[in-house]
């Protein structure tokens, strides 16, 4: 048999301030409806930045520095981060460590997310072993692929388990996301399985436009479409 395997948050939170130190959360479930992707996006790069400021001793930015380190404008990173509330001081910028704080609480970075790898192959393995997940609180606590000769290993203390394996297994330890790094023709039924078992987040690799309900968050991840965008701007 062809190994199918082989290749391929609730509420929200607002943050309102006087000033970056003294912050207040409050939960707002309209944010996910006001705050496009490309926002979120953003907040990930600022808090990429932050974080490097940070370990370089910086205390302050200002938002005219951020922007520019980030490849937009200063208009743009305030109208990003007035969604959440308002920071900084005018005339002084921004305080590097309270407001990457705030963008971790707002991207729900303070807490710790469990996650199931579906596919062992060889994206699987690099997804599995990218420290950055873990460095930003995301943890695989499962892996299932239906390769007898992956099935039984062990990626540091998790033994792959055989697919059919995946109910009970989550159904007993439940995660909060799961990774889909199958091909196209297994995914939507391994989407469908995840969503049946209440699993609300949904990271797919496969290049497969999944069928889900709309309370269901799903992302895409397709480096096809990558590599053909950047041929064509090379083509150019």
């Amino acid at each position: 048999m062809e190994n199918q395997f082989e290749n391929e948050g609730d509420t929200q939170e607002r943050i309102v301030a006087s000033d970056t130190r003294d912050l207040v959360v409050e939960p707002d479930s309209s944010l996910t409806e006001r705050v496009s992707e490309f926002t979120v996006r953003r907040l990930s790069s600022y808090y990429r930045i932050l974080l490097s400021l940070e370990r370089a001793g910086v205390h302050t930015v200002s938002s005219a520095r951020l922007a520019d380190l980030c490849g937009v404008t200063s208009a743009q990173v305030r109208k990003d981060l007035s969604y959440f509330g308002n920071f900084g001081t005018r005339g002084l910028g921004y305080q590097v460590t309270d407001l990457k704080c705030a963008i971790v609480g707002i991207l729900g970075l303070d807490r710790k997310w469990l996650m199931a790898l579906f596919g062992a192959g060889s994206l699987g393995h690099a997804l599995f072993f990218h420290q950055g997940f873990r460095d930003d609180g995301f943890y695989f606590t499962h892996i299932f692929d239906i390769d007898p000769r992956r099935v039984g290993e062990k990626w540091q203390d998790i033994e792959i388990l055989p697919y059919d394996k995946a109910r009970a297994s989550l159904e007993a330890h439940p995660v909060d996301i799961g990774v889909i790094a199958v091909p196209e023709e297994a995914a939507q039924e391994v989407a469908d399985l995840v969503i049946d078992l209440g699993v609300n987040g949904i990271l797919n690799f496969a290049p497969k436009q999944l069928t889900i309900p709309k309370n269901i968050r799903l992302r895409n991840v397709n480096l096809a479409v990558a590599l053909e965008s950047l041929s064509f701007m090379l083509s150019d």
